[in-house]
């Protein structure tokens, strides 16, 4: 059997992409007002969307549990997969990938790798993606490489509409969403070192939209490209992203894929935020 390759929630793939490409999707974990639901089974974007939209409700994420992974990975083992490959949501974001690790050691590092994408979003799911194309035929070592090289090449930047619920979530600084909020500015973001940092801001929520654009062609440069755009409870903004993107790749522009962010990323980032994400085809 090929290697199998495990991802989690927050990759935000597709559901019938998932099937499609064989991945297992381990669930991290969203608590609303204390009550606690698997993100994508039990907990829904619109879920976290109100309770953010609501006063006095605590909205908190946690990672899965060392054992849930364990559980998988004996899982796939004992059904005759060579090998796991597990692939992730950025270190610097959540404890998920430290999990992983946990897990894989217990398992057997020998059978279980587990790869740090850097980010979230499709910022993971095309590195996984990857790693289950390089399944149908590599190893353990091919697969993991393959997934490491289409993080090098995958790239994310992000609007919302305030940098309060970021700063919330202890993901960026109490100086940096000062500055956002006193300057009434709207930031975009990005994650170069698996970080979130702000790349740039803009006054209104159509710059915003524009500036991705404009970032995202940056980033694509002259190369062949996949292009992801998620959104929260802003459908509209990530349909004038992708006909904006579309416009401007021409046919340098493969694969697309819009989703609707899950309701982690929407108990850190908030309604309105609109990310494009892009993968230079090697």
């Amino acid at each position: 059997m090929p290697v199998a390759v495990v991802t989690d929630s927050t990759a935000y793939l597709p559901s019938d992409l998932v099937r499609a490409r064989g991945l297992t999707v381990v669930p991290l974990t969203v608590v609303l007002n204390g009550a606690e639901g698997l993100e994508g089974v039990e907990t829904s974007p619109a879920d976290a969307t109100r309770a953010l939209s609501a006063r006095r409700v605590s909205v908190s994420t946690s990672r899965p549990a060392p054992e849930q992974f364990a559980q998988v990975y004996r899982k796939l083992l004992a059904e005759g997969a060579d090998g796991v490959v597990s692939v992730h949501l950025s270190a610097e974001l959540s404890g998920t990938v430290e999990a992983a690790r946990l897990a894989a050691a217990e398992v057997g590092d020998d059978r279980v790798t587990v790869v740090d994408s850097r980010s979230t979003g499709m910022g993971l799911g095309f590195p996984a993606l990857a790693a289950a194309a390089a399944a149908r035929g590599a190893d353990l070592t091919g697969v993991r490489d393959a997934a490491l090289d289409a993080v090098a090449r995958t790239t994310i930047y992000f609007y919302v509409d305030t940098l309060e619920f970021l700063r919330r979530g202890g993901r960026i600084n109490a100086a940096e969403a000062l500055l956002g909020t006193a300057l009434s500015v709207k930031p975009i973001m990005h994650m170069p070192d698996g970080a979130i940092v702000v790349k740039d801001k803009v006054r209104t929520a159509s710059r915003g939209v524009a500036r991705l654009v404009d970032l995202a062609v940056e980033s694509a440069g002259d190369a062949q490209v996949d292009v992801a755009v998620h959104h929260l409870a802003a459908p509209q903004r990530a349909e004038q992203l992708l006909t904006a993107l579309t416009e401007r790749l021409g046919d340098r522009l493969h694969d697309t894929y819009v989703t609707e962010a899950g309701a982690v990323v929407a108990a850190h980032a908030g309604p309105g935020l609109a990310c494009v994400v892009v993968h230079r085809r090697p």
